[in-house]
């Protein structure tokens, strides 16, 4: 073999060697996220609900098209509900009407979002339908923050400490701080049905809560 097949032959062979890698560990390392924080254990409602959403960053946001009859349209967007480790459970959203998600809104309020445990790495090689890993679905009313409010300027520390290159999003659309206000919530997080959890509930879990750690330790090849 020349030397110049040789170095083509091992560069392949890296290739292939890379690509097999990512294969068996599930894709990409950017595709699942470090947790900052333990998985709290099923039975706890309401503090496993606000570990959910405060350590996802997106999620299926879905609102009523006018357009389209009035069937629900989802859109997959990014989100925050407060700075890493301090969520406070509401999630914020950096919107353009120039999407439809914004526009549906405006119109009619009526939304849900629902939020999958599966991109945080912490199912193993459960299927994300399975019980065991877990979704929320939060239903409620999704309102435009007043862009000149306290609120507005602190959701956007939210979402921009979350997503760094939302900062630099164009001006000329006109992107506006949207909030759901939470008014139902659904939660699948093991065996026998969803759980009895209150809007109450789920807001008023202290960080003491959030801390908590599950005695089902999480699978080491996912952390």
């Amino acid at each position: 073999m020349l030397k110049g097949e040789m170095i083509i032959s091992n560069r392949n062979y890296v290739f292939n060697l890379v690509c097999f890698v990512l294969i068996v560990s599930g894709g990409p390392a950017h595709g699942r996220r470090l947790l900052s924080k333990g998985r709290p254990a099923p039975n706890n409602a309401a503090p496993f609900a606000r570990w959910l959403v405060s350590q996802n960053s997106w999620g299926v946001l879905s609102t009523i098209a006018d357009d389209l009859g009035g069937a629900p349209f989802g859109n997959v967007v990014s989100f925050s509900d407060g700075l890493p480790d301090h969520g406070i459970g509401i999630p914020y959203f950096y919107l353009t009407t120039l999407d439809p998600t914004a526009r549906y809104a405006l119109k009619d309020h009526r939304s849900s979002f629902t939020i999958s445990e599966y991109p945080l790495g912490t199912c193993g090689q459960t299927d994300p339908e399975n019980p065991t890993c877990s979704k929320i679905t939060l239903t409620g009313k999704l309102n435009e923050v007043d862009a000149k409010s306290e609120e507005a300027a602190t959701a956007k520390k939210y979402l921009f400490t979350k997503h760094t290159e939302m900062k630099d999003w164009p001006a000329d659309h006109d992107f506006q701080v949207f909030k759901l206000d939470i008014e139902e919530i659904f939660l699948i997080n093991y065996f026998g049905g969803p759980k009895p959890l209150t809007v109450g509930q789920y807001l008023g879990a202290g960080k003491d809560d959030l801390t908590e750690i599950s005695e089902n330790k999480l699978d080491p090849t996912f952390i």
